[in-house]
């Protein structure tokens, strides 16, 4: 692989997408579960739900509410995961690879999620990312989030590089729809996190990826999925 064969950037949403998270919200939501009297959730049930947010893991860990999920428990759960992040998730097989190839080619790599600025960053220092992460944009960063394209426009005018020189990865259709909407390509990591009606081919991404090795054979035939 050539050492022009990256973009200038390649940009990843965070959770379900570089880091497999779900452990430490399963840890979390299963202490707010206990301090209710209740018994602990299953991971199978909760991860399919991490990448829409702490409000949708909220309703899922409580069916009791009908999805009406007051802010004070989305507080709660922030709280919690805050001391749980970290201690039992990990990141995806090939991640560490992926990112070393993309710095060799004298590219540079960054975060943009929806996850709050504050516990994303908190992730950095644990991974050895504190000076590898050239961008990291969170979603109370700016006034919109994700599936809005702005946080993807802003990360670009932070590093200085046009949108069309960055491509953006992610496991869910608003990190396609952002993406698309910026003007990056659009990669599908399909190992992330998805309910199991969603169609990823339906999103309208560039390309399907299967697994974190496969990005190692950048540049990818960039077509639009069916």
């Amino acid at each position: 692989m050539s050492a022009a064969a990256f973009p200038k950037v390649v940009l990843f949403d965070l959770d379900g997408t570089l880091l497999d998270s779900a452990p430490d919200m399963l840890a979390t939501v299963n202490r707010m579960r206990a301090a209710r009297g209740q018994g602990p959730m299953a991971l199978e049930a909760l991860r399919p739900h991490v990448s829409r947010g702490s409000r949708a893991m909220s309703s899922v860990a409580f069916p009791e509410l009908g999805g009406e999920v007051p802010a004070a428990l989305v507080r709660e759960f922030l709280d919690t995961y805050a001391q749980e992040l970290g201690r039992h998730g990990g990141l995806f097989d090939g991640v560490p690879a992926l990112l070393e190839a993309i710095e060799a080619a004298g590219s540079r790599w960054g975060i943009v999620t929806n996850k709050p600025e504050a516990l994303a960053r908190q992730v950095l220092p644990g991974l050895g990312w504190d000076a590898r992460c050239a961008v990291l944009v969170g979603g109370d960063t700016l006034p919109e989030r994700k599936p809005h394209p702005l946080p993807l426009l802003h990360a670009a005018q932070q590093l200085g590089v046009a949108a069309a020189e960055c491509a953006y990865v992610g496991d869910d259709a608003r990190d396609i729809e952002a993406a698309r909407a910026a003007g990056m390509p659009a990669l599908v990591a399909l190992w992330g996190y998805r309910l199991p009606d969603e169609e990823p081919a339906a999103w309208g991404g560039d390309v399907l990826v299967q697994a974190p090795r496969d990005l190692l054979r950048w540049p990818l035939p960039l077509q639009t999925a069916p």
